[in-house]
Order: structure tokens, then C-alpha cells, then sequence
């Protein structure tokens, strides 16, 4: 969109009432979610979390965005979207209402107190300066939603203003995070930036950073195990702190300590990865397919070798529904492989073939794609329960591919001007299928016999 179109639409929803933004910024989250084109849907909910962030009509830079500095704390947890979330994250969505509900109901005179100090202070203002409203007000805050929380019936009255069930729910969590500010920020700063094999020296290390009272409360443990998480080249392994905890590969002692936490949060980013790749394979996207479809099969693995998981516990249950709803998703489009490379490259008579034939390079993107994904796949079948219909669509692939892609070089030699056009397109599209399939020696020496083939043939006829 242009400049000033993106303009005009950032000043209309500026002028809209704070419910009809938050109304709005829900359903088009919910938009991304079903997976519809997101493109417009993307642009305008930026533009909403900018008027949003926003303290005034002008726009105020989001480094100064009152809000933005009281929920500072929160940013490592923020997720997008109104889907369900796991401990340790909080959606971004919640925290308009939460802040509109802080300054009308909760603590509005404190909220008024924290915006006149923080008008007051001038560029020459130093950095303890700026930082002692935002943290008297986050004190503030973090006390006000553990009143409004544990509170009687008319706390409970005042929490439904906030309107939106999913900021009633991300309450506790804000409040929470809030309050351990603190102690989050120097477990942040004394964590590695990355932790790539996470072992012995590693785990006791992560596990000295986390012996705080506060860290390893049952509110705030969750979000602490998620700054270990980010760092964690293998986000599954957060679950070696937990087995660590419990001195125990038993899923029951695991689960019995408070690290027991970690196991549902690996397992729950497993299941957000696996629809994530549900999604893409609906939509014919497999560019991410093979990274997320590593992460999957390494996190299954690695969760059932690692501990000693029951078939019928909830997280048997769970691990067993991912490889389920992946073989499900995955075997029909699997299947469809064969089906449509024989489509492509089926050699037609002749009669068949008009000036005006052509393939469609959509279809031979897709087609090529597909042929990658069952390769992938093949890769890692055993553990996510497609190893059957992958290593026979692997093998079909193989068998079809080699002969038919000979034969349509050698249909080369007697074409005419009329059916040469066309089948060099199937020619090409056999030869890249190849590639896929065979690698890039098979598919240049292909290449070289289809050169051979058109300008032998184009010989001969000069000769004649």
C-alpha cells in the first residue's frame, strides 16, 4: 500500500473507541489464525498495535509509550494471536485491555500519578530517573491484579470490564511477571545467549542461575523456563531440568515436581510446530516443511527416549496425538505424489500434442516441491508414523521416474516443429524431478542427453 494510504488508515483507527480496536485486532487475529490471505490482514494489525502503543494522536514513539514501558517486563513472553497458549507466554492482545482496565478501574489515580511524572521528565532526565515511576507504577500494577485476582465478588465484578476472556485469563501471568521483574531480569542476563548442547555442565549451570525462591514459584517458574527456552538451540531439551529436578526419568516423579512444568511446555510447542506444518501443507507452502518437520521428529524422539513416558498418561496421549494428526495430514498429500508426476510427464501420441501445448509452471513447482517433501520425509517416517506410505511413494517415485524420463529424451530425436516445444517442457520437468529424486549428476548427465537428442536430431535434418 502507499504511504499515504497507509496513513489514512492509521488516522481512521486512531479515531475508533478502545473496544472497537480491540474488537478489531481480535478478529483479524483470527483471520491469520484460519490461515486466510494474511497480507491485509497483517498490515492492519500493525497499524492497530501502533495506535494501540500509542499514549496520542500524534503517535508518540512507541519508546515512549507509557504502556509499553510498564509491560516492558513482558515482552520475552508475548505471543501473537487469541489461540491457546501454554505457561510462560501471554498473548500481545491482552495487554491494551489489561492497561485500559489499569488506568480506569484498577488504579486509575496511581495511573494518573505515573503519566503527569512521566510528562514532567525532560530528555537531561538520566536513566534511574526515567526507570523509578515505571517501577513504582509496575509494583503498583503487580498488587492491584493479585487484589483484583484473589479479591471477593466485586473484584471479580470489576475484572469482567476488561472485556476480552483471554485478558481475564492472561491476568494471573501479567500480574505475575510484574511482580518477579526483578529476578527475571537477572536470570536474563546471567543466562548463555545460546545453549547449543545442552549437557551435565550446562544443566547445573542453568539450574545454579534458577535457585531463586521467587523463580521457582509455581506462578513464575513457567517464565523462567521460557528465557531457557529461547536460548536452547533444541527447545525440547528444557526438559532435561525437569528430569534433573526429580532425579528421575519417571514420568510421575517429573511430573510431581514444580520442573514438572517444562515436559508440558516442550510438548505443547511440538503441537503448535505440527499444526504449523498441517497449515503449510494445506496451503502447498513446504518451504519451512523440512526444519519444522526436523524439529518435530527430534522433539517426539527425544521426549520418549528420554523419559519414561506411559501410552495412556496425558502425555503419552499427547505425544501419540501429534505423530497421528502428522501421519494424517501428511499420507494424502504423500499419496498424491506419484499421481501427478504421472499426469506431467505421461508421453502423449502425437495427435495429442498441439502448437499451443504447455505445462503448467505452477504445477511443475508444486509437483518438484512434493517430490522434496517426500525425500524429507523419508527421512524421518519411523518415528512419525509415516514410514509406510512414504518409502512406498519413495520407491514408486524411483521406479517411474528413471525409465519414463529416458523415454521422453529419446521421443526428442523424431519430434517435429509442431510436438518439439512440448515435449522438451516434459523433458525438463522429468529432468528436474530428477534432480530432486537422483541428485544433480543424474540430472546433468539428462540434461546433456537432451541437448544431444534436439541438435542431433536438428543435424540430421540439415544433412538431409
Amino acid at each position: 500500500m502507499a504511504k499515504t494510504t497507509t496513513e489514512r488508515l492509521r488516522e481512521y483507527l486512531a479515531q475508533l473507541p478502545p473496544k472497537a480496536q480491540a474488537l478489531l485486532m481480535r478478529e483479524f487475529e483470527r483471520a491469520i489464525e484460519r490461515g486466510e490471505d494474511a497480507a491485509v490482514a497483517t498490515l492492519v494489525l500493525e497499524e492497530l498495535r501502533r495506535v494501540a502503543r500509542s499514549p496520542s494522536d500524534d503517535l508518540t514513539a512507541r519508546a515512549e509509550d507509557p504502556a509499553r514501558l510498564v509491560f516492558r517486563p513482558l515482552e520475552p513472553f508475548l505471543v501473537d494471536g487469541n489461540a491457546a497458549i501454554r505457561p510462560g507466554q501471554i498473548r500481545r492482545a491482552s495487554l491494551l485491555p489489561v492497561w485500559q482496565w489499569l488506568c480506569r478501574d484498577g488504579a486509575p489515580d496511581a495511573a494518573r500519578a505515573f503519566l503527569a511524572l512521566l510528562a514532567q521528565l525532560d530528555e537531561a532526565a538520566s536513566a534511574s530517573e526515567r526507570n523509578r515511576p515505571i517501577n513504582d507504577f509496575q509494583a503498583i500494577a503487580a498488587e492491584t491484579i493479585d487484589r483484583a485476582i484473589t479479591g471477593g465478588g466485586d473484584s471479580r465484578r470489576a475484572l469482567a470490564r476488561l472485556g476480552s476472556p483471554q485478558a481475564v485469563e492472561d491476568l494471573p501471568a501479567i500480574g505475575a511477571v510484574l511482580k518477579a521483574r526483578e529476578a527475571l531480569d537477572t536470570l536474563n542476563g546471567r543466562l548463555p545467549a545460546t545453549l547449543r548442547a545442552f549437557g551435565d555442565s550446562q544443566i547445573a549451570s542453568v539450574n545454579g542461575a534458577l535457585n531463586n525462591p521467587v523463580l521457582q514459584s509455581r506462578p513464575v517458574l513457567p517464565f523462567a523456563l521460557s528465557l531457557v527456552i529461547a536460548r536452547l538451540v533444541a527447545p525440547w531439551q528444557v526438559i532435561r531440568l525437569a528430569i534433573a529436578a526429580a532425579a528421575s526419568d519417571d514420568e510421575i516423579r517429573v511430573a510431581a515436581t514444580p520442573f514438572g512444568v517444562a515436559v508440558t511446555m516442550a510438548i505443547h510447542d511440538l503441537v503448535q510446530i505440527a499444526g504449523g506444518l498441517r497449515a503449510d501443507i494445506k496451503r502447498g507452502n513446504f518451504t519451512d516443511v523440512p526444519d519444522g518437520l526436523k524439529t518435530v521428529h527430534d522433539g517426539v524422539r527425544g521426549l520418549r527416549t528420554e523419559l519414561d513416558i506411559r501410552n495412556d498418561s496425558a502425555w503419552g496421549r499427547q505425544l501419540a496425538a501429534i505423530r497421528v494428526n502428522i501421519s494424517n495430514a501428511f499420507q494424502v498429500e504423500i499419496d498424491s505424489v506419484p499421481g501427478r508426476v504421472r499426469r506431467l510427464l505421461r508421453q502423449r501420441p502425437d495427435k495429442d500434442i498441439s502448437a499451443t501445448s504447455r505445462l503448467d509452471p505452477i504445477d511443475i513447482d508444486e509437483t518438484a516441491a512434493l517430490i522434496d517433501f517426500v525425500a524429507v520425509c523419508r527421512t524421518y517416517a519411523s518415528e512419525l508414523a509415516i514410514n509406510e506410505v512414504t518409502l512406498r511413494t519413495f520407491s514408486d517415485l524411483q521406479h517411474y521416474l528413471e525409465p519414463t524420463t529416458e523415454a521422453l529424451v529419446e521421443a526428442l530425436r523424431g519430434a517435429d516443429s509442431r510436438t518439439l516445444p512440448f515435449r522438451q517442457m516434459q523433458a525438463k520437468a522429468a529432468i528436474r524431478f530428477c534432480e530432486v529424486l537422483f541428485g544433480r549428476d543424474y540430472a546433468a548427465l539428462m540434461e546433456r542427453a537432451a541437448e544431444s537428442a534436439v541438435n542431433g536430431e536438428r543435424k540430421s535434418a540439415r544433412a538431409g
